[in-house]
């Protein structure tokens, strides 16, 4: 029977079969097409769909003194985010999720309902791993955790203008930070996983890229000086009533600054309560005009000329002197009515200075003023930093002469200063200025002659140790050299100069033996015990500059004969010995 069917509708079974056949090669092609012909393109839908790549954070380069104490380290830190589509299926966990946030339960309830369609929010970043984990044990649903880096500065306040700080997404904002942030930023690394579609994840698949930690720096200040700078200048700002001061030390053989502090200062690890005036690194920023500090330039100048030498004497009776509408007064009496070069620098003598800067002629002080870089770019590439301006005259009146000669008409920064002092210092010649610890010799330029130099320093010693010379600058069992300055402030808004309004400088470097180092000091508007530069700048320098000769282990030179036979070598601090 089934053969007589088979062979009445053999059609039929051909049909069948044929049917059959079309359709196993049908799944036998689309087998082929899909894992050999557009497996690439399937794969990665796919993978579009689970595969993530997960940033790893990059370790900022650490920041040190000179002596590799730290200044800004970078601590690991737990940032928490959320995806708020999740978080709506589990509202009943929010008042233990803010509580363990330490946040409003009704604030944070708003937020989350305000962006419900949102996958992606911040929580809380900058949390301790302790805080963070606490609050991803809780297992509320669509909150997680990120592993990240934060900023933290040992030093806080006390170099806070020179170092700076980072963001919270650790870029830099200020100071070395911000100047080196190509140099301390790390190159973040990618971490692949597998993540379902509510985003959890389900499996680390591999590190594709290894983070790449930020390169170390090694910056030329030295924080025991830093911590001594900055307590003397502190103090001198409350004992004077002042309202802002800068303090500047410079290795003068090398360039390196080695402390450079201000006040008002902040906290870099805690600015809720920062005051923009509070972030000015005024010994940067700020320019002023250097008042009698300047007269070192300019008598420097005139040595220089060959025309007058230290003995040289300059009539300064009565202590006035007239150009035109202009009168020139000197702010005490002098000793006489003549006093020579050395003199007319104890006595600060504006009427004296101007007679020799008359003969020499205003060209020749603007010549050398720019040579030692007042007014000039420092090369420094310090974030917001000042130029300052050295005026030039196509013909030099005797009105310009006379104000350049005792330091008004210009203006400069703190750093420009004690570089320029740095030349008389260093025998002429001047370092090139440099924020970053340096193990080689620089290359300097003779911008003075020696033995003009070493006549200034000469000069500059009388200044301090005459008996009529600023005895608040000498520094117990060394010799030093400096000169003080008063400069008026200029009137904010208006032409002129504010009534009752100055600053009060010193510049001075030490030891005379060999001078190895410059300060500068700066008081901004002291108000209490006088306004003169000697009375209240000197005094920081001797504390400051006695502090820096111990700590950098430097022998006295001016001891009595039989002190001086028997004195033992002076034991240096240990690293953080300075701070107070």
């Amino acid at each position: 029977m089934m053969k007589l069917e088979g062979a009445l509708f053999p059609w039929r079974f051909r049909l069948v079969v044929g049917l059959l056949g079309i359709m196993v090669a049908a799944i036998a092609w689309r087998i082929i097409d899909l894992q050999v012909v557009d497996r690439a393109f399937l794969k990665g839908q796919g993978d579009a769909r689970s595969v993530r790549h997960i940033p790893i954070p990059a370790h900022r380069g650490l920041i040190t003194d000179r002596n590799g104490e730290p200044l800004a380290v970078s601590t690991p830190v737990t940032t928490l985010w959320g995806n708020a589509k999740e978080m709506q299926t589990a509202k009943e966990k929010w008042p233990a999720l803010a509580a363990a946030l330490g946040q409003d339960p009704k604030a944070l309830a708003e937020r989350l309902e305000a962006q419900a369609n949102k996958e992606f929010i911040y929580l809380v970043r900058g949390l301790t791993p302790e805080q963070g984990q606490a609050v991803l044990d809780l297992k509320v649903p669509g909150v997680y955790g990120i592993e990240e880096f934060r900023r933290f500065y040992p030093a806080g306040e006390v170099t806070a203008h020179m170092v700076g700080f980072t963001d919270i997404d650790d870029h830099g904002r200020e100071g070395v930070e911000l100047a080196y942030d190509e140099w301390l930023a790390g190159v973040p690394g990618k971490r692949q996983v597998i993540k379902d579609r509510r985003g959890r994840l389900i499996k680390d698949v591999q590190v594709t890229k290894n983070a790449k930690a930020g390169k170390p720096l090694a910056l030329s200040i030295d924080l025991r000086l830093q911590y001594l700078a900055n307590r003397e200048l502190r103090n001198a700002i409350i004992e004077n009533g002042a309202k802002a001061g800068s303090l500047v030390i410079m290795d003068v053989k090398t360039g390196e600054i080695l402390a450079m502090v201000n006040q008002p200062t902040y906290n870099p690890n805690n600015r809720r309560n920062l005051q923009p005036a509070m972030m000015r690194n005024r010994a940067m920023i700020d320019v002023f005009e250097p008042g009698s500090t300047m007269k070192a330039i300019s008598m420097s100048a005139a040595i220089e000329t060959g025309r007058w030498k230290p003995t040289d004497t300059v009539e300064v009776y009565p202590g006035t002197l007239q150009i035109g509408k202009y009168t020139i007064k000197d702010v005490s009496k002098s000793e006489g009515p003549v006093l020579d070069l050395t003199g007319i620098l104890i006595n600060s003598s504006n009427v004296g200075m101007s007679k020799v800067a008359f003969d020499i002629g205003g060209e020749t002080i603007f010549r050398l003023a720019q040579k030692v870089g007042l007014g000039q770019d420092t090369g420094l590439g310090f974030p917001g930093e000042r130029v300052g301006n050295l005026p030039n005259y196509r013909e030099w009146r005797k009105a310009e002469t006379a104000t350049l000669s005792y330091g008004y008409g210009i203006s400069v920064t703190a750093i420009q200063l004690v570089h320029a002092f740095s030349a008389l210092a260093n025998n002429g010649r001047l370092a090139p200025l440099t924020l970053i610890k340096t193990d080689k010799a620089p290359q300097t330029t003779q911008v003075l002659p020696e033995a003009v130099a070493k006549t200034m320093q000469t000069m500059l010693q009388q200044v301090i140790e005459a008996p009529r010379g600023v005895f608040r600058a000498q520094v117990p069992a060394y010799h030093v050299g400096g000169k003080s300055g008063t400069a008026r402030k200029t009137s904010v808004g208006t032409k002129g100069y504010a009534e009752n309004s100055y600053r009060s400088l010193f510049a001075g470097f030490g030891p005379m033996n060999d001078p190895r180092y410059a300060i500068v000091v700066v008081i901004d508007e002291p108000t209490k015990a006088g306004y003169f530069g000697g009375l209240v700048s000197a005094p920081v320098f001797s504390k400051v500059m006695s502090g820096t000769l111990r700590l950098m282990n430097i022998t006295p030179d001016n001891l009595p004969a039989t002190q001086q036979a028997n004195a033992a070598p002076v034991v240096p601090l240990k690293a953080n010995g300075g701070r107070g």
